[in-house]
């Protein structure tokens, strides 16, 4: 009897080791795409944002970039973000702490639209 019960034992830590192993993988695997969630582009060409409108999680931080020949602004219709002026390749990022949407435009050339939601 003390054999089986030995037996059951060593069965029983290598069931919650491998259990922990799992649970360590799954967190692993969450937390790599928690970062790749937590970072988003947008690039400014051709007097447009793209994409128009995108979709990021609270946390992420949005990168515009101007591919553009000419300078360009990103500004929030609400206040909550203001760029620089952006030349040819510069870049200006913002990270979306709370949820709700938040419409911007081109400070230069209003017509130029997007908006960011945040869930």
């Amino acid at each position: 009897m003390r054999r089986s019960v030995f037996v059951g034992s060593l069965l029983v830590t290598a069931v919650m080791g491998l259990g922990g192993i799992v649970a360590e993988h799954k967190s692993f695997v969450a937390s790599a795409q928690e970062k790749q969630a937590s970072s988003a582009e947008v690039k400014i060409d051709n007097f447009s944002f793209g994409p128009v409108a995108i979709t990021v999680s609270v946390g992420t931080t949005v990168t515009w970039i101007n591919r553009d020949d000419i300078p360009h602004t990103v500004v929030s219709t609400d206040k909550a973000f203001k760029s620089k002026v952006l030349d040819t390749d510069e870049k200006f990022s913002f990270t979306f702490t709370k949820a709700g949407e938040y419409p911007y435009f081109c400070s230069i050339h209003p017509k130029m639209t997007g908006k960011v939601v945040v869930k």
